[in-house]
């Protein structure tokens, strides 16, 4: 990929990332009032901000900083194990910081 290329889409990938934490901060769902629709939805914007913060650490320039990498799938399974429960992948996250 091309310097200009990847400037361009670290630059739309952070204006997403400010119009998604946006609207998941103004999300009026909470956790305490219990699963449901509500609660997914926001779930829903949280895992497109953490993909966010994947895209944004899969295109930066150099070598992957893999604390980063580790973080951003530990969070993306985590979140994900709520709508696939079947899949364990939320037990998967352990294996991601073992050396």
């Amino acid at each position: 990929m091309d310097e200009q290329t990847r400037v361009r889409l670290i630059k739309t990938g952070w204006e997403l990332h400010r119009e998604v934490e946006e609207h998941y901060r103004r999300h009026p769902a909470t956790k305490s009032a219990g699963p449901g629709e509500p609660w997914l939805d926001k779930q829903r914007l949280l895992l497109a901000d953490m993909a966010i913060h994947l895209l944004q650490t899969a295109l930066q320039p150099g070598a992957i900083e893999l604390d980063k990498l580790r973080n951003n799938l530990h969070a993306i399974l985590t979140i994900s194990d709520q709508f696939l429960p079947q899949a364990g992948l939320k037990g998967a996250t352990a294996q991601i910081y073992v050396p």
